[in-house]
């Protein structure tokens, strides 16, 4: 096993057999049932006028009543968002990440995170999505930010004041590696977390960094396909899900802002997750 201590304009590349292909078809074959079904009504309508004849009508009722599509129901506000929002694709890696996270949370930049082995291989060990509140956004930010275009917005904090602001935000791990372990991953954050605390809060913070790292238990499995999600809520809690369930969760600001400054700050791990960072940013801005 090889121990990895690695501190922590979107790809729309897509695999040929991708989600968004077969929701594609999806959304055709249930066209074409709705193009048949407004056929049949049609000529119910015309038999209707024309006949007064009790079965004729009762036919045509139940015309009505069967094939008639329900706008409200949930089948339909799924087809429609899933033809209009396709998943984002890291485009090195082939891992797609969801445009929305927790129903508001909107999808703002995908990297990928690469290591070193003894200076002679490069791996890829977790691609990485990076997601913000869009109605945090507006009330947090749009005052300061609202006006600006994309190249004004590269020109100021807007970063610093997102990872300061208590905007809800989520940074969703991806395992690529297959022989990653857990403890990798927890050296990995004592190491990177830990300069990260040190740089904004001081030096003493072993015990914060000791509650974050302890949630990464040995017993815990993370094969490539793993997900961890990094979501600091409201009121600056930082709550840890692996694979969807949670291993626990920590009220700080500091350890907060330590995490999300591997990603979006002034050196994180992927510069290309700032670049979209700014230009997602903006729309949201403006909107």
């Amino acid at each position: 096993m090889v121990s990895l201590r690695f501190p922590f304009s979107f790809s729309q590349s897509r695999p040929p057999n991708s989600p968004s292909t077969s929701r594609f078809r999806s959304v055709t074959i249930c066209s074409a049932a709705v193009a048949a079904g407004v056929g049949a009504i049609a000529a119910g309508v015309s038999l209707s006028k024309n006949s007064t004849n009790p079965l004729v009508q009762n036919t045509f009722d139940f015309l009505i009543n069967k094939l008639t599509p329900n706008y409200n129901d949930p089948i339909w506000g799924s087809l429609s968002l899933a033809a209009a929002r396709p998943d984002i694709t890291e485009s090195k890696t082939g891992v797609s990440f969801p445009p929305v996270l927790k129903d508001s949370q909107q999808l703002l930049g995908v990297g990928l995170r690469k290591k070193n082995v003894m200076g002679l291989k490069s791996i890829s060990v977790y691609a990485f999505g990076v997601y913000a509140d869009e109605s945090d956004i507006k009330k947090c930010l749009s005052e300061k930010y609202g006006r600006l275009s994309v190249a004004q917005l590269k020109e100021k904090d807007v970063n610093e004041d997102l990872m300061e602001s208590n905007v809800c935000m989520t940074v969703r791990l991806q395992i690529v590696y297959g022989r990653l372990s857990i403890r990798s991953v927890r050296n990995a954050f004592e190491e990177s977390v830990g300069d990260r605390l040190q740089k904004f809060g001081g030096s003493d913070n072993k015990e914060l960094l000791q509650s974050f790292t302890s949630l990464f238990k040995d017993d815990i499995k993370i094969p490539r396909g793993s997900t961890i999600d990094l979501s600091k809520e409201r009121g600056y809690v930082l709550r840890t899900k692996i694979d969807g369930k949670e291993v626990g969760s920590i009220q700080s600001k500091l350890l907060c802002r330590s995490i999300l400054d591997l990603y979006i700050g002034d050196a994180p791990f992927d510069q290309q997750v700032r670049d979209n960072l700014e230009s997602n940013l903006a729309p949201l801005l403006n909107d």
